[in-house]
């Protein structure tokens, strides 16, 4: 009976310890999808307003991704899994791990106000992200279709206090995620100071890099229920590349539906003989976002970009145009 107990008592702590232990591993995760008419164009035009990832007429699938993270004392580990359209345009199709790897990436809390991450991670730059569920606006915009989606390298966090913070990075070159084909590496930095963030990323620029980008993401509060999103860039790759500026003024009605315009304009440089040549367009993206049972995101979006000094588009009657419009609902469930 003595032993009886004991290997109770064994077995009880033994499984108090598991469950210990299996409660620093936490999954999380979302899944989306969306209709989309293009309002401007044929149906069977193939249009697309030329940003990442929502580019599909009708019925389309986003993706779905699980994230597992593991947080230790001082050590953790996070592998992002993702698939779908969305996942595929996020890792590219040339990437050895083919569209399943959003993020995988291991930390070391070095003191309470330093991390070293080693790995895989998504970029530092710009105001939108890859997950849907973390962005206002369904679609993206052009400043960070154009940007950097992840980074594989390491870098260090610094956070002198709630409001200043510093992170430094060693990476391969602009979107390299497996390896270095050239040799060479970049390098990136942020600053973050009272919720506003100067991002700065710089490589060769050789084997389809990006070169040199600052970016600045930030906002603020105006009201209780208003709140005005800020993002602004510039790339420089050799003489071309592109710049812009995007405003996020976001409302809040109720607890569960709020809506957003984002108002961006984007333009190359350095693609034609003359600067005034040089291709821009201004992009309009009205979004609703209706929060159904806490997890649930409905979004309808009505969206209209207008290029000028180039017609990448084709109106209903299959001529060249400047302008393309759509309207898209879309779902997100976020776990």
């Amino acid at each position: 009976m003595k032993k009886l107990l004991l290997l109770s008592i064994s077995y009880l702590g033994l499984n108090g310890m598991i469950a210990q232990e299996q409660s620093k591993l936490t999954i999380s995760g979302s899944v989306d999808a969306y209709a989309q008419n293009y309002l401007s164009a044929p149906a069977d035009s193939g249009s697309s307003f030329g940003t990442a990832f929502a580019e599909q007429a009708g019925f389309a699938l986003g993706m779905g991704n699980v994230i597992a993270s593991y947080e230790g004392e001082k050590t953790g580990a996070v592998l992002d899994l993702v698939t779908g359209p969305r996942g595929a345009g996020a890792t590219f199709n040339t990437d050895i791990v083919d569209g399943i790897i959003n993020q995988a990436y291991v930390y070391w809390n070095v003191t309470e106000k330093a991390t070293l991450t080693f790995g895989r991670w998504n970029t530092f730059l710009g105001y939108e992200v890859i997950a849907p569920a973390a962005n206002f606006n369904y679609s993206c915009s052009y400043l960070f279709s154009n940007g950097p989606f992840s980074h594989v390298g390491l870098k260090a966090d610094f956070a002198f206090s709630e409001d200043v913070s510093l992170m430094l990075a060693v990476t391969n070159p602009w979107d390299t995620n497996d390896i270095s084909n050239t040799g060479e590496y970049a390098l990136g930095a942020q600053l973050g100071l009272y919720g506003q963030y100067i991002n700065v990323y710089s490589d060769s620029g050789l084997d389809g890099g990006l070169g040199f980008e600052v970016d600045y993401t930030g906002g603020f509060d105006l009201l209780d229920s208003f709140y005005l999103g800020i993002n602004a860039a510039y790339n420089d790759n050799d003489g071309s590349g592109f710049y812009g500026a995007a405003l996020y003024p976001q409302l809040s009605l109720n607890d569960a539906f709020a809506v957003g315009l984002r108002g961006e304009y984007f333009g190359l440089h350095g693609t034609a003989e003359e600067e005034s040549d040089d291709p821009s367009v201004v992009a309009f993206t009205l979004t609703g976002s209706y929060v159904v049972d806490g997890n649930l995101i409905i979004k309808p979006e009505l969206r209209l970009d207008t290029w000028s000094n180039s017609m990448p588009y084709v109106d209903k009657d299959g001529m060249a145009s400047d302008k393309l419009s759509a309207v898209t609902l879309a779902a997100i469930y976020s776990f």
